[in-house]
């Protein structure tokens, strides 16, 4: 199976991955490998605008016709956009994870933990990709 990893994002053990944004927010989703593993997504239930969460909080749910995983904040942070377009067309997360199929973005409670987060070839160890 190949795995698309894009070598400019931040990875997490559960799976999410992290773009920083030039405003100094990050940008949050799932990763191909995830959305392969859970196969064909029916349903994303993302946080609230303004919700404050810890590193490793629930932050919401990715359903699928076989499974449904929850997805977390990989970091501490607020919340302050989320992905809308995922209630009407949940699939984007399945043909662009890294692109339209963003989740949250979150402004962090400490940016400089990003750069102990796993870089695109830690995540394909992780993964054994």
């Amino acid at each position: 199976m190949s795995t698309n990893i894009p070598s400019d994002l931040k990875y997490v053990a559960s799976h999410e991955w992290l773009r920083l944004e030039a405003d100094g927010s990050v940008t949050v989703g799932i990763t191909d490998h995830a959305q392969s593993l859970l196969g064909d997504v029916v349903y994303v239930e993302v946080p609230s605008v303004g919700d404050v969460l810890a590193a490793d909080a629930g932050a919401g749910v990715v359903e699928s016709v076989k499974s449904a995983s929850d997805v977390y904040a990989p970091i501490a942070g607020e919340i302050i956009a989320v992905n809308e377009a995922l209630a009407d067309a949940p699939d984007t997360v399945n043909s662009d994870p890294y692109g339209a199929g963003w989740f949250f973005k979150i402004k962090p409670a400490d940016a400089s933990v990003l750069d102990g987060l796993m870089d695109a070839a830690a995540y394909a160890k992780e993964i054994g990709a």
